[in-house]
């Protein structure tokens, strides 16, 4: 695709990012068959190849309209597209680099800006955050049947172990799930006691940064990254295998902190190294001897791969082989590649589309009645359990037993 950028629009190296983007898509629209958006509306610039025509036109310095806006608003930023494209063009950083000049130059309602104001003020800190849930835990039997479904129940911390192993790995606590549910560290301790292994918490280190840096506030973000790197810094230069994330969704953030820090002097061969070091925790366990975790499974498992593992991390298979092992069935989901709708804040922005998303992906989970239904998010349990009919809970929690 031949474009013009504007340079006084681009900084030199987001325009480097562009013009590779849009020079590598052949426009042939293999992108608008497994994103989720396009299939539910049918409309070309709600699918990726659409979207990226209306960043091309912006970074040529055409007017940006609230109609440009408005589709890409409702990308839900899953990379579907990214695992689909045979060109591979670079979708999600030429998104961000998109969004973040439409909202310079297109002005959102001041419902919009106070909306967006709030999720950035509220989620990104767990000592904001938490006290609002425990109120809205206290008050939920009278609170609108929209809110009221979004709070999920309280759920017990657990039993942390005492470990003194020679290894030792960081654990991202993050920002929401301490609150929604702080188990699923707990769990992840346990079992990676059992196979040697230390896991520490640093407790200066907080949001990973993708709630700002998808709601375009991106110098905001950057501040987020930087106090994780500082935080974690002491115990990378002592010797820390790994930055464990159990959630996906700050795995695949803290995974392109490299590329986000790239020209920061002060940061970019830390954020390399930060990088380098971040996993899944599934791409821990699934090397290590899994008999000493003396698990034989037998429940009938509908396993959800969130779109920040299989498409932002591309880690497929990896959890699924884990779970066999262990003695878990794992059931056929039908169209296991597309998004459930929760997408960070896009349940919350744009709830219509989610809605049809989860309702979507809830039908194919339970189609075939398993006992349970496992994920690797916590944005994706908890929008999930809104409306499942079976627990939704985080896979690790099936090793720790």
């Amino acid at each position: 695709m031949k474009a013009e950028l504007s340079t006084s629009l681009l900084n030199p190296a987001d325009y480097e990012v562009a013009a590779d983007a849009l020079s590598s898509c052949v426009h042939c629209g293999m992108c608008n068959a497994t994103c989720p958006t396009y299939q539910l509306l049918g409309e070309e610039n709600d699918g990726p190849r659409g979207r990226i025509y209306l960043i091309k036109q912006v970074l040529e310095g055409n007017p940006v309209t609230n109609a440009t806006r408005k589709h890409l608003d409702r990308c839900l930023t899953c990379r579907n597209c990214e695992t689909t494209c045979p060109a591979g063009v670079p979708y999600a950083k030429l998104l961000d680099i998109g969004r973040n000049i439409v909202e310079q130059k297109a002005e959102r309602s001041l419902k919009e800006k106070a909306t967006r104001k709030l999720l950035r003020t509220v989620l990104p800190y767990k000592n904001r955050f938490t006290p609002l849930l425990a109120i809205g835990r206290v008050f939920k039997p009278i609170l609108p049947a929209q809110i009221k479904s979004k709070i999920p129940r309280n759920v017990a911390k657990g039993k942390l172990p005492i470990t003194e192993h020679t290894r030792r790995m960081l654990v991202l606590d993050g920002c929401v799930q301490p609150a929604l549910s702080p188990d699923i560290n707990t769990a992840t301790a346990r079992v990676l006691h059992k196979l040697g292994i230390s896991l520490i918490t640093q407790k200066k280190a907080g949001c990973c940064g993708a709630v700002s840096q998808h709601l375009s506030a991106e110098d905001e973000a950057l501040v987020f990254m930087k106090k994780n790197i500082d935080a974690w810094w002491p115990e990378i230069e002592s010797g820390v295998e790994a930055i464990v994330m159990t959630a996906s969704g700050c795995g695949a953030m803290v995974k392109d902190y490299a590329h986000l820090l790239r020209n920061d002097s002060d940061y970019a061969e830390k954020a390399k190294k930060v990088s380098e070091l971040c996993k899944d925790i599934s791409e821990i366990i699934v090397n290590e001897d899994l008999s000493k975790l003396s698990i034989t499974g037998k429940e009938k498992i509908s396993w959800h791969p969130p779109c920040t593992l299989q498409h932002g991390q591309k880690i497929k298979g990896v959890v699924e082989r884990i779970l066999t092992t262990c003695g878990y069935e794992l059931l056929p989901v039908i169209d296991q590649h597309l998004c459930c709708g929760s997408a960070g804040t896009y349940s919350i922005l744009q709830p219509e589309i989610s809605k049809q998303l989860q309702s979507n992906k809830i039908s194919n989970l339970q189609q075939n009645n398993p006992n349970m239904i496992v994920t690797g998010n916590i944005g994706c349990q908890t929008h999930l359990q809104e409306i499942s009919d079976v627990p939704v809970i985080h896979w690790i929690h099936l090793l720790d037993k």
